[in-house]
């Protein structure tokens, strides 16, 4: 248990929180921003989550810098930004924020590309990810946090940065799935 598995741990473990701070109907009052208002609650979710999206490039970045992969970093990596992503966009669509098929396309993308790394790895193949599927990584994070924060500070020109970045990241989503299909098929084909 190295320091960036203890990282990854973290990020999972705020999870729980991260859920509360969206689904408990706290009154901490709210803030006006532009033509919009923010719930001290969402403020306080989506520095949370601000907080967990880093862990992720930090932990990856000491673990590599420091030779310090491992296989349980391996595993608990890609599945604490599954886990994150996936209980981020499932409680927008609750609260009305992100439309429902946005979130199944992206989660099913998620499910199927670990299906496949399963499979690679029972023929003891290990597929790394490529560089879209950082940029499409990273677009989600952004569309995440910007939605949470009730697109702030765009809401002040009444841009619906947060919608935009949301559609951005499932193109990113869709065509690296697919490219990752595309380049590694060859593990479905000749798997056993």
């Amino acid at each position: 248990m190295n320091v960036p598995n203890r990282m990854t741990l973290s990020r999972i473990l705020l999870i729980p929180i991260f859920i509360i701070l969206l689904s408990v109907p706290f009154n901490w009052g709210e803030w006006n921003i532009g033509d919009t208002v923010l719930p001290i609650s969402h403020f306080a979710a989506a520095l949370l989550f601000i907080i967990a999206a880093a862990t992720d490039w930090v932990d990856g970045h000491y673990a590599r810098k420091y030779n310090l992969v491992t296989n349980l970093g391996k595993f608990l990596d890609p599945l604490a930004d599954k886990l994150l992503v996936a209980a981020a966009l499932i409680l927008l669509v609750e609260l009305g924020m992100a439309p429902g098929w946005v979130a199944i396309v992206i989660i099913s993308r998620e499910l199927a590309v670990t299906g496949l790394r399963l499979v690679a790895a029972g023929e003891g193949i290990v597929l790394a990810a490529g560089s879209m599927g950082k940029l499409k990584t990273a677009t989600q994070m952004i569309a995440i946090a910007v939605l949470l924060l009730h697109d702030f500070p765009f809401s002040y020109a009444a841009i619906p940065f947060g919608t935009i970045m949301l559609y951005i990241s499932l193109f990113f989503t869709v065509a690296s799935g697919y490219d990752y299909f595309v380049k590694n098929w060859h593990v479905m084909r000749d798997s056993k």
